[in-house]
C-alpha cells in the first residue's frame, strides 16, 4: 500500500500558490508545513511537493504522473481550468479517454515545475 507520493519543486512559494487552491478543490488540505515541503491530505500526507533532499535541481520524470480522484466530471473540468489559471500548462484537456476505459474522464496538466498531474472520475455526468 502506498502511503504518499512526492514530486519535486525548485520554488516552494510558487508551488504553494499553485497547489493550495488546486488541492482544496479536490478535497485535500495542508496537513504539515515545512520550509522545504508542502504536504497535502485529509488527515495524513498523501501528496507532497518538496525540494530534493540531495540539493540538486528538481526535474519532472518522463512517463511519471500523479492522478487524483475527482468527485465528478465537473470537478475534473474545474481542476483543469484552475490549474491553467494558476500557471499550469495543458497536458490533455478534460474528456473521455475510451482507450483507457469507456467511463474514464480525465484531464492532465503540468505544474510550474513541469510535473504532470491528472484528475479523473469514472462517473457519468
Amino acid at each position: 500500500m502506498i502511503h504518499h507520493v512526492s514530486v519535486g519543486t525548485n520554488d516552494v512559494a510558487r508551488a504553494r500558490a499553485f497547489y493550495d487552491p488546486l488541492m482544496a478543490l479536490l478535497g485535500y488540505r495542508s496537513v504539515r508545513d515545512y520550509p522545504h515541503s508542502l504536504d497535502y491530505g485529509v488527515t495524513d500526507v498523501v501528496f507532497s511537493v518538496e525540494t530534493p533532499v540531495d540539493g540538486a535541481p528538481a526535474t519532472p520524470g518522463n512517463g511519471v504522473h500523479i492522478c487524483f480522484q475527482a468527485a465528478d466530471r465537473d470537478a475534473v473540468d474545474a481542476f483543469h481550468r484552475l490549474a491553467l489559471e494558476l500557471g499550469g500548462a495543458d497536458a490533455g484537456a478534460p474528456g473521455l479517454r475510451p482507450d483507457y476505459d469507456g467511463h474514464y474522464y480525465g484531464a492532465f496538466v503540468r505544474d510550474p515545475d513541469g510535473n504532470k498531474i491528472e484528475a479523473v472520475t469514472f462517473l457519468a455526468r
